[in-house]
């Protein structure tokens, strides 16, 4: 364990004080378990230096979620003078969360751990979503999906985040769905029926923004504390962290990235979604007489001819770099990331393009930021779900209150 407080900016610092004060002990119980997900095992003295608090304070936290099971000892670490530190770090076991994405083409109900580790996946492909498939899913899939865990570990579920586009109704012509059966989506709410189904807490959130969420609490690597996401599903879809935080907006769609107009192949204005989506790369492969349907099936393996890919790639990656730019006078971002249902090279071909074709750009007066892939990969969405109910209630959130009001869009 090294002596030298991590090197955090005076935003993050002031975020990350914490209070002797007894009636906070639920937010600084909250602060302990984002530094140890954060960095990893760390010791009392380590917690003590990074957060203010007094080590007696960070004793009866840490002994508390020690004996809640949510935290665990580590081997203790000799060669100091005075006793060994024991480093303490997050127990697998110590709580689960069930996240509910809700595609367009798709549906997957998946059991993570305090970890983030998949424990279990169940997956429906239909040709659009309805409220009653989707609550019928859930309420087939649920028992099954919750099969891997041991009777004893059940009552450690900590609730159900629902990944889903807002306004769904809205997609009927891009869909091919019956407008009729689209606008059963303006007045039920998926949140109430889903409580009522599975008897847990549910929270609802954009599929998009959800993915972001993925990457800022389960992302691997360098973490930018200020970048633009995007993601890839039928239609392309983003989020935004600012200060290390997930940004909602006022109504839960900060970020959504599909209507921004970019110059398309043409060089007529088109919106992103229309240059830049997996729903374009299937038109352009029907339009050449290649089957898409494998597309939805899974993110891998895909067959698609050395033209057609090439093509939409060069086209997605000029719409990317045209929203980078314009996200880029607005907001100074360290990074845009990029990520979504595709084959881990494609996506790193998809980067690379977008990089050079940002470059390309009159970039005078702006500071570009570095074009790189997302590290969580196709199941963002799907992680990202189960990671609402998780930063519910076990990390520092400031969209906690905002996600109560948000309810089923």
């Amino acid at each position: 364990m090294q002596d030298a407080t991590p090197d955090l900016s005076l935003a993050e610092a002031t975020a990350l004080r914490g209070t002797n004060q007894s009636g906070m002990r639920a937010h600084n119980e909250r602060l302990v378990l984002s530094l140890v997900r954060q960095n990893g095992a760390l010791a009392k003295s380590d917690i003590a230096r990074i957060t203010g608090l007094s080590a007696q304070t960070v004793s009866v936290i840490m002994r508390a979620l020690e004996q809640e099971g949510l935290l665990q000892r580590g081997e203790p670490v000799r060669g100091r003078i005075g006793q060994p530190s024991v480093p303490m770090s997050l127990n697998a076991e110590g709580a689960f969360f069930v996240g509910l994405k809700v595609g367009r083409r798709s549906a997957d109900l998946t059991l993570i751990d305090f970890l983030g580790r998949v424990r279990n996946t169940l997956r429906r492909i239909y040709r659009y979503p309805t409220p009653d498939r989707i609550v019928g899913f859930v309420a087939e899939a649920l028992p099954g999906l919750l099969s891997v865990l041991p009777e004893a570990l059940r009552d450690r579920i900590g609730g159900l985040g629902v990944a889903m586009p807002f306004q769904l109704w809205s997609w009927v012509e891009e869909l091919g769905a019956p407008q009729a059966e689209m606008d059963a989506w303006r007045d039920r709410d998926i949140q109430a029926e889903l409580t009522a189904t599975t008897g847990m807490a549910v929270y609802v959130q954009n599929d998009a923004t959800s993915a972001c969420g993925a990457e800022l609490i389960f992302g691997t690597g360098e973490r930018p504390k200020d970048f633009l996401y995007f993601y890839f599903g039928t239609f392309i879809g983003g989020g935004l962290v600012l200060n290390g935080q997930l940004f909602l907006g006022r109504t839960g769609n900060a970020a959504g990235v599909g209507p921004m107009p970019v110059p398309g192949g043409d060089g007529r204005m088109r919106r992103l979604f229309d240059v830049a989506s997996l729903s374009v790369l299937a038109a352009r492969m029907e339009a050449a007489g290649e089957s898409a349907d494998h597309l939805w099936e899974q993110p891998d393996g895909w067959t698609v001819s050395a033209p057609v890919l090439d093509g939409w790639m060069t086209l997605a990656a000029e719409g990317l770099a045209a929203a980078a730019l314009s996200a880029a006078t607005l907001l100074e971002l360290e990074a845009i990331l990029i990520d979504g249902w595709m084959p881990s090279a494609i996506r790193a071909e998809v980067t690379r393009r977008t990089h050079a074709a940002l470059h390309r750009l009159d970039l005078a007066g702006v500071s570009p930021p570095a074009i790189r892939e997302g590290t969580v990969g196709a199941q963002a969405r799907s992680l990202g779900a189960a990671a609402i109910p998780l930063s519910q209630r076990y990390l520092l959130d400031q969209n906690a209150a905002l996600r109560e009001g948000l309810g089923a869009m």
